[in-house]
């Protein structure tokens, strides 16, 4: 952020009241997640585990910032004039370092692929978030008509447009054998990822388009305000909803497991749609 910033009431309370918003928003769903957890078969609960962790991340991250952004600023004679305790910037960045990963792990774990093929997105979606979010930090940092703003942006968005692909062509193929509900709802996070992840670059370049440097500052925050809410919260709902629908087959998947074992070893065999633990 620029020395000296002065933002009229207004501007100041918006970036206040996003913050408020964010807060809200992971709070409420780290409650909900926890409380509906339980009602997610056991096979597809870690998916739902890893959206509370996010959104609690999240949320912790997210009371820093409000408190940085209010210590940053002292209203005087009618305008708020930054200049009390830097605004600490490297509460966004750490919260993404560890939030996005996971994101894209819950979306991997949800969908129960083959073990060989979970493994290896893990591995690289994970790669591809860190190099994300490392290489845009230095860029955040450098002056807004800077080259070195350009050039990190630009490395950032390799990596980023790696993880759109493995989502929108690699994964694909996986999802043959889902159901049609189950498509459209991998459809539906996927379109979620791209809508929320769009966000964050047009964030980042905001200073670098925008003549007023305070009203870029608005932007740049609020902007990233909405993106985490899109991108965690909503997400995590979805991710919620895929394990739902899962759980709801699973007990005539487990019967037809019973029926498979028992014939294989040579024992009679229930009558169709017994429970597993009949």
């Amino acid at each position: 952020m620029s020395d000296q910033l002065q933002l009229s009431a207004a501007q100041f309370d918006l970036v206040y009241n996003a913050f408020s918003f964010v807060i809200a928003s992971m709070g409420a769903s780290l409650l909900f997640f926890l409380l509906i957890r339980e009602r997610v078969h056991p096979k597809h609960r870690m998916a739902v585990t890893i959206s509370t962790l996010v959104v609690g991340i999240a949320l912790y991250h997210y009371l820093r910032i409000f408190t940085s952004w209010e210590e940053a600023f002292t209203f005087t004679d009618g305008v708020y004039v930054q200049d009390g305790v830097p605004f600490n910037e490297a509460y966004r960045y750490v919260d993404w370092f560890l939030t996005v990963p996971l994101l894209l792990a819950e979306l991997v774990v949800v969908l129960k692929l083959a073990p060989s093929v979970t493994r290896t997105l893990l591995v690289r979606l994970t790669i591809a978030a860190v190099l994300m979010i490392g290489l845009g930090w230095p860029g955040e940092l450098a002056a807004a008509d800077s080259v070195e703003r350009t050039v990190w942006g630009a490395a950032s968005t390799v990596p980023f447009l790696y993880i759109l692909w493995v989502l929108f062509v690699q994964l694909k193929r996986s999802l043959d054998r889902q159901s049609a509900g189950m498509r459209r709802l991998v459809d539906a996070l996927r379109w979620v990822l791209l809508l929320s992840w769009g966000v964050y670059p047009l964030a980042y370049i905001a200073p670098m388009v925008m003549a007023d440097p305070v009203a870029a500052e608005v932007a740049r925050q609020v902007g990233y305000s909405v993106a985490d809410v899109i991108a965690k919260p909503v997400f995590g709902m979805l991710i919620l909803g895929i394990a739902l629908l899962k759980s709801k087959d699973e007990p005539a998947r487990e019967s037809d497991d019973l029926h498979e074992e028992l014939e294989a070893f040579g024992e009679p065999t229930p009558p169709a749609g017994t429970p597993a633990n009949a």
